[in-house]
């Protein structure tokens, strides 16, 4: 492969700007441009900077960046820089060299700004100093060319040439120098290139007269006068002496001396030798000597030297601070101390003279004492606004002394005042009012509320006890309900809470303090009992009864939603726990019958039909919504039938069906064995005791009329409530069915029995404590008569209708019976009463269904009174039902029995089959 190579020389000045035209490099090679593109043509350069680039579409070589001549040559001459062109297919190298000129970009430099020359002032005239030459960065005729200094009459300038071109400058002392008159000169010196347009830089030559020690020293002034306060501190500055020397340096260096010294001032002054200053060294005082005078001696480097004299004067000062002393002193004073109250005496002295000796005695402000002079050098501590121990238990009170000297000296004494205290602050309670709440059937002893009160007072007065302030809740003492910590403020229950009978206590609290008298205040509480669900529903309606039967009759023709019964029920409890739910638990057909959730009501769910039942049981579970929740289980009996027959002939025998539980069978056999075990006992004792008192009541009286009760006046019963405030129990036969004589019997409970037999024949049993009442009427055992508070018009009184006179209405000497019936009844009287309760037995047999009409019963409809009670005896559902029976004629009734002894209640005698027949 052939290599052609070729070169080329071009020249440029320097600094040209980039992209400045070099050379036509294709035309001085002769090679084509087509030629540059198509090899690929490029500079190479071999290390270094690259400052010449090929432009190939114009075939010449233009400046690439910036070229300085110094930093690529400095001072060499000439200067060039060489590089390759090479090109491609085939390969062509040619060496290009760029020769760069120089051009005056430099001015010429000092190698210092300022040139600092000292000379001596006894320097002889034509002494030379040589100095540096300036420096400039451009070559040849741009290079420094000559040097120029500034005119001035002591010096002038001598520039010679040197090998390689450069130049010695030197300066020529003229004359002698005098530094006491001028030590400083200032000169110029210029150096000038030979380029254009020309540059120059210059030199500073500061010139120093260094001087000669051809001066003595001399003191400012020949006397020097000083004042120094006594007690002043050692090290104090008395004075400075200060002497001056014409000469320069080590010439002008004036040292300082004490001449003719005493042992005494030596131990009281001392002088700075290169300052001057005179300094104290021991303790003046004023009272042994009040004025010094010194001689100070200055002299230089040399032989030479001057004196002086310094007048010292001792000045009196305040050097005694005033001193306090308590003459009498009460460290504890009571906060219902009376204003202008004496705390404490103060004695104040100054040993000074005159007006450093007087002094002022002062306390702080903001605080309630103030103090007076009374006599001379002493001063009082009184109280100044009234005290108070719970804003601020005591005092840090500072006494300042200060007298008039200056600077005044001053003295402190800091006494503690205590406030005693006294109990002027009543317990305050945390809240203004405190409620809490406590969920019934709580445990007793359980914390219910803590209340606390604060005593702002210290001490006995601020000890707080607590009590519950007596009152009535609801009738009930508030000692009963709660109790509380004397010390500590927290309330106990006592018992525990039933919110059904007491939902809020209300009550007030006292917190009473210790103090003498004590103070106490007090807060209403509020104790909030909260409902649980502790009551199960009570069910109204339908009323359950022991054995009786009650039933509920649908027509055959009853439409869907026929409105069957509605069960009634109650919650005691409140809130949810009072909401009550109703479900159908078991049925006979359920697809014939439900119950509304909310109102109870029982409806038909379809249409009735021929095929149905007529004997429907339904078994309804109401339930309340507390957590846990309760439920009480309602039976209800439904005929499903048009006529009262056909309930009646299928009912017959529905209250005997046995319903066996195989969970209660057990229990059902030990409870049938043991109940016909007291049965025999009880029929046998029974039996007995009827033909004792048989026997016994044909002793006393017979009669044709039944016998009604009568009680004395002073009869009262006890121990009941509701409505009726007497107690009276009637034996009641009855059968489910007249053409059966299986028979069916309640017993309303009490002492004082009415028995009704089949032959009408009643017996009164109230001599059990005749005798003891009559006996002793005044015995806290014997019952009081009942009040007449309730008082009705005397249509409407119980009993026989003007029986016996009203109270009010009687003489005064009239004895007026309290009890229920004032008078014994008539016979006639006693029959409308029996006629009466067989009417109520008879309507309580309509429960059966509303078609069944009593017939072949004669109609006895007539009020009954409860003796002892505004209450009118009507039908009561709960009662057993029995077919009504006409009643005999009065003549027809057999006479009565005696009166018998109380029976036992064993001795009632329950009616058989063979008593009904």
């Amino acid at each position: 492969m052939d290599v052609a190579f070729c070169q080329a020389r071009y020249s440029i000045p320097e600094e040209m700007p980039e992209g400045s035209f070099v050379g036509d490099i294709a035309k001085d090679l002769g090679i084509e441009i087509s030629r540059l593109i198509s090899g690929k043509a490029r500079v190479v350069t071999k290390g270094g900077r690259q400052y010449v680039d090929l432009s190939r579409d114009k075939g010449t070589l233009v400046v690439k960046e910036r070229i300085d001549r110094e930093e690529l040559c400095k001072q060499t001459t000439p200067c060039s820089f060489s590089f390759d062109l090479i090109i491609e297919n085939p390969i062509q190298l040619h060496r290009v060299t760029v020769e760069v000129q120089d051009i005056n970009d430099n001015a010429p430099i000092f190698p210092r700004d300022k040139v600092n020359l000292e000379i001596s002032e006894n320097a002889s005239p034509g002494t030379r100093f040589t100095l540096d030459s300036a420096v400039d960065m451009d070559v040849g005729i741009n290079g420094v060319q000559i040097y120029a200094l500034t005119s001035n009459d002591l010096f002038n300038l001598d520039a010679q040439s040197k090998t390689g071109g450069n130049k010695n400058v030197k300066i020529n002392l003229l004359r002698e120098l005098d530094r006491e008159k001028v030590e400083y000169f200032t000169l110029v010196l210029v150096a000038v290139d030979g380029g254009s347009p020309k540059r120059s830089g210059t030199v500073q030559i500061l010139i120093t007269v260094l001087d000669v020690n051809d001066n003595a020293p001399v003191c400012g002034q020949s006397v020097y006068k000083a004042d120094v306060k006594e007690n002043s501190p050692a090290g104090t500055i008395i004075i400075t002496v200060n002497a001056v020397d014409e000469d320069k340096g080590a010439n002008g260096e004036v040292t300082y001396s004490i001449a003719h010294v005493s042992k005494e001032l030596a131990r009281l002054f001392e002088i700075n030798s290169e300052t001057g200053e005179i300094r104290l060294l021991g303790k003046l005082d004023y009272e042994m000597e009040n004025n010094y005078q010194l001689s100070v001696k200055a002299k230089d480097k040399g032989s030479f030297f001057d004196m002086c004299s310094v007048i010292i004067d001792v000045i009196d000062e305040n050097d005694n601070s005033p001193t306090i002393q308590l003459m009498s002193f009460l460290n504890t004073i009571a906060e219902n101390s009376p204003v202008g109250s004496t705390v404490a005496v103060i004695n104040v002295e100054d040993a000074d003279s005159g007006k450093n000796g007087n002094v002022q005695c002062l306390i702080e402000q903001d605080i309630p004492f103030k103090i007076e002079s009374s006599i001379s050098d002493y001063y009082t501590l009184i109280t100044d606004d009234s005290l108070d121990r719970e804003g601020q238990a005591g005092y840090n009170i500072t006494i300042l002394v200060s007298d008039y000297g200056s600077p005044p000296r001053q003295s402190n004494k800091t006494i503690t005042v205590r406030i005693s205290d006294v109990n002027d602050n009543p317990p305050v309670f945390s809240l203004e009012e405190y409620k809490t709440f406590v969920v019934e059937n709580n445990s007793p002893g359980l914390a219910v509320l803590a209340v606390a009160a604060t005593d702002a007072d210290w001490g006995p007065n601020s000890q707080i006890l607590y009590f519950v302030q007596d009152t009535n809740v609801q009738g009930t003492a508030i000692s009963s309900l709660l109790s509380i910590n004397s010390d500590t403020g927290v309330l106990h229950a006592v018992k525990s809470f039933d919110y059904e009978k007491m939902k809020t206590l209300t009550f007030n609290v006292t917190a009473r303090d210790g103090g003498s008298p004590p103070l106490s205040s007090e807060v209403k509480v509020t104790v909030v009992v909260q409902d649980q669900n502790d009551n199960a529903p009570q069910v109204l309606y339908p009323v359950q009864t022991g054995g009786s039967l009650v039933a509920e009759i649908v027509p055959r023709s009853a439409d869907v939603g026929y409105l069957v019964t509605k069960v009634v029920a109650v919650d005691v409890d409140s809130g949810q726990n009072a909401w009550l739910s109703y479900k159908l638990q078991k049925a006979t057909d359920r697809a014939l019958f439900e119950v509304g959730p909310q109102n109870g009501e029982i409806r038909t769910v379809r249409q009735v039909t021929d095929k149905d039942a007529v004997k429907q049981k339904l078994t309804v579970v109401v339930e309340d919504n507390g957590q846990p929740s309760r439920s009480a289980v309602v039976n209800i009996n439904v005929a499903v039938a048009d006529s009262f027959p056909e309930v009646l002939s299928e009912f017959t025998n529905f209250t005997h069906e046995k319903e066996y539980n195989d969970n209660l069978t057990f229990y059902l056999v030990l409870a049938l064995s043991a109940v016909s075990f007291l049965f025999i006992t009880c029929l046998v004792v029974i039996i007995s005791v009827k033909i004792y008192r048989w026997r016994q009541s044909r002793i006393f009286f017979q009669s044709s009329l039944p016998v009604i009760p009568y009680y004395p006046p002073g009869y009262s019963d006890t121990g009941v409530t509701g409505t009726l405030p007497h107690m009276y129990s009637y034996d009641v036969c009855m059968t489910t069915d007249s053409r059966k004589s299986d028979c069916q019997y309640s017993t309303l409970g009490g002492d004082n029995i009415l028995v009704v037999h089949p032959s009408f024949t009643e017996t009164v049993q109230h001599t059990m404590n005749k005798r003891n009442l009559f006996k002793d009427q005044e015995s806290p055992e014997v019952q009081k008569p009942p009040n007449n508070d309730w008082r009705l018009p005397p249509n409407q009184r119980p009993g026989p209708s003007g029986a016996a006179a009203r109270p009010e209405e009687a003489g005064p000497g009239a004895v007026v019976g309290t009890g229920p019936w004032p008078n014994p009844p008539t016979e006639a009287e006693q029959l409308q009463a029996l006629m009466a309760a067989a009417n109520e037995v008879s309507e309580a047999t309509a429960t059966l269904g509303p078609r069944y009409n009593a017939q072949y019963v004669p109609d006895y409809r007539q009020n009954v009174y409860i003796p002892g009670s505004t209450a009118t005896l009507t039908a009561n559902p709960q009662q057993q039902q029995v077919p009504q029976q006409a009643l005999p004629p009065p003549q027809a009734l057999p006479p009565a029995e005696a009166p018998k002894a109380a029976p036992t209640p064993a001795s009632k005698k329950k009616v058989t089959k063979k008593d009904k027949k």
